[in-house]
């Protein structure tokens, strides 16, 4: 079984460790590293997994040391892996870093010469092994590490590959995307309470027509245009929504969230130079 070091119990982190021990992909041996005492005990007792708050103590043994920790700590978590005796011995390790916005390239300048890093994007949906994950391989990853990383994550959800150029545009559309459907799913919500309808009742009909809805396109292979044209009947009550919708300018809304996101991801990876 793969070992693996998760530094950084953030949400991010939970996320994966939740995943991919409730996957049985990662044994209770699986290691995390979080320097705040508090939150290292919480981690403990939910996931009965050790954690420590040496990055060196963590990465000992790993195959896959997963950075999850915010792009300002990374200079420090590297400057500490490159210390260690990653990768020392027979085990061959590679570093994978999650941490939003952060090059590649500033890992390895960082690590022994040629050593392997891998950059993912992903998302909270990991916590119910449905995550959406983006992953790009650095100068010195060879395919096979590559598929191994994409194992280890296939078991939180689904994995796609990327040019690392194209990291700030996923950023936009499935990191961040989560909060965007729960922005919906809360103004409908708030919406089917004016309309006389309880809010537990309410909660219920909408995130399940949410949840019914994914499920009918990933089943049915037809597109978000096909579907939608089949429940819209001509001067019908859809017909009347939609009509509001796009008067409320929600496609151009949707077009300028996300590039706000990708030109902050961009940034975020600026200020980690």
């Amino acid at each position: 079984m793969t070992r693996i070091a998760v530094i950084g119990g953030g949400r991010i982190g939970e996320a994966l460790i939740a995943g991919l021990l409730e996957s049985g992909r990662a044994s209770k041996d699986l290691v995390v590293v979080e320097p705040v005492a508090a939150r290292g005990e919480v981690l403990s007792q939910r996931f009965g997994v050790r954690v420590t708050s040496a990055v060196a103590d963590g990465a000992v043994g790993a195959d896959l040391v997963v950075i999850a920790v915010k792009p300002n700590d990374v200079d420090g978590v590297v400057t500490e892996l490159a210390k260690s005796e990653l990768g020392e011995g027979d085990r061959e390790a590679v570093v994978v870093s999650l941490a939003a916005g952060v090059p590649t390239a500033k890992l390895e300048n960082k690590l022994p010469a040629g050593f392997p890093v891998i950059r993912v994007m992903s998302n909270t949906p990991m916590l119910v092994g449905q995550g959406m994950s983006a992953i790009a391989p650095g100068r010195y990853a060879r395919k096979e590490q590559l598929a191994l990383v994409t194992e280890v994550l296939e078991s939180v959800g689904k994995v796609v590959t990327v040019a690392e150029s194209q990291m700030d545009a996923v950023t936009a559309v499935s990191g961040s995307g989560p909060a965007y459907f729960f922005l919906v799913v809360e103004a409908m919500v708030d919406a089917a309470v004016g309309l006389g309808l309880s809010r537990d009742v309410g909660t219920q009909l909408v995130v399940q027509t949410m949840l019914g809805s994914a499920a009918l396109m990933e089943e049915s292979g037809q597109s978000a245009v096909e579907l939608r044209a089949a429940v819209t009947s001509p001067a019908g009550t859809t017909a009347a929504a939609l009509r509001e919708l796009e008067r409320g300018a929600v496609r151009s809304a949707f077009h300028e969230a996300l590039n706000a996101a990708k030109r902050r991801s961009a940034e975020q990876g600026a200020i980690s130079d």
